[in-house]
């Protein structure tokens, strides 16, 4: 028997050039990461991912993250949808678009996103002309150490402007991690077949009805992956947020503290930003795991249920 053709080398060496470009691009500077925070030691880095600078950027940074992610399932499944299902007008050009924060300078889009909702700005001014105000969870005595963090006191803070303030964060994490939750759901979209939502109907199911059992099921391992990328997308965002954010202690991004701990000597030292960046590592690491994992009984869960 003749060997089959293949159109790249065999296993050997596509795997070993796998593996070595995978090595020096990833593996080697994680592991570079790792080492350096080693040598703070257990207990030296312990106290400074549990101080209240740190905590109060770590917790700040997954919030508004979340935020961010939750508001793109909603608005990206329906763009998602709009572009699989429709057919309009510059339909291309919406499809281009959304691909824009992928190619744009993160800077850039800070910049505009700051222009645009300053106080003198085209949005920000119009929405502080009308009273635009919304609530913003706070943690009470956050600046007096992590104890009172672990008693849970929250209060809610109003705020009546966009930039310098939290909603501007999460609107530039947002800006940023809208195309993944799109170009994931997309294609499921186009793929998804019209027949059982057809069956549906003709036996009597509402538009709602349908959308629940028909379509949400199939869209839900996608709805997670794009999720769980726009999510670790915010948590590691940096260019777009320190414009819009400002140099404020309340907006303070996780990113913004590991800058600072290299930059200025007297807040930290090199290996004290590396265990901040491990802890954001760890973070993310841990959230795309247990989205993975959530794919997974999905996934089996269908599949029994098409056997039964």
């Amino acid at each position: 028997m003749s060997r089959r053709a293949r159109v790249l080398p065999g296993l050997s060496l596509s795997l070993g050039v796998a593996v070595l470009y995978l090595s020096l691009v990833v593996l080697l500077p994680l592991s570079a990461l790792f080492l350096k925070t080693a040598e703070l030691g257990w207990e030296r880095f312990y106290r400074i991912v549990t101080s209240s600078w740190v905590a109060s950027a770590v917790r700040f940074t997954l919030g508004a993250s979340l935020v961010a992610a939750l508001l793109n399932v909603v608005i990206g499944l329906l763009i998602a949808w709009v572009l699989g299902r429709y057919t309009f007008p510059f339909a291309r050009v919406l499809d281009a678009v959304i691909d824009l924060p992928f190619a744009l300078p993160t800077a850039v889009a800070g910049i505009a996103l700051s222009t645009l909702y300053a106080d003198t700005g085209l949005l920000g001014g119009a929405l502080s002309s009308v009273g635009f105000r919304y609530p913003w969870p706070a943690w009470r005595g956050f600046e007096r150490g992590w104890r009172e963090w672990r008693e849970w006191p929250i209060e809610w803070t109003a705020y009546d402007r966009i930039s310098l303030a939290p909603l501007g964060v999460v609107v530039a994490m947002a800006f940023v991690g809208l195309p993944f939750v799109v170009r994931t759901v997309q294609p499921v979209i186009e793929d998804l077949g019209r027949d059982v939502e057809e069956a549906a109907a003709t036996l009597g199911a509402s538009r709602l009805q349908i959308f629940r059992a028909v379509v949400l099921p199939e869209l839900a391992p996608a709805l997670l992956t794009g999720f769980a990328l726009a999510l670790a997308r915010g948590l590691g965002e940096y260019g777009s947020v320190i414009f819009i954010s400002g140099n404020r202690p309340d907006t303070e991004i996780a990113s913004q503290v590991i800058i600072k701990m290299i930059e200025v000597n007297e807040t930290g030292t090199y290996a004290d930003a590396t265990a901040v960046a491990v802890l954001l590592l760890g973070a993310s690491f841990a959230l795309l795991l247990v989205i993975n994992l959530l794919q997974r009984a999905a996934a089996r869960a269908r599949s029994g249920g098409a056997a039964g």
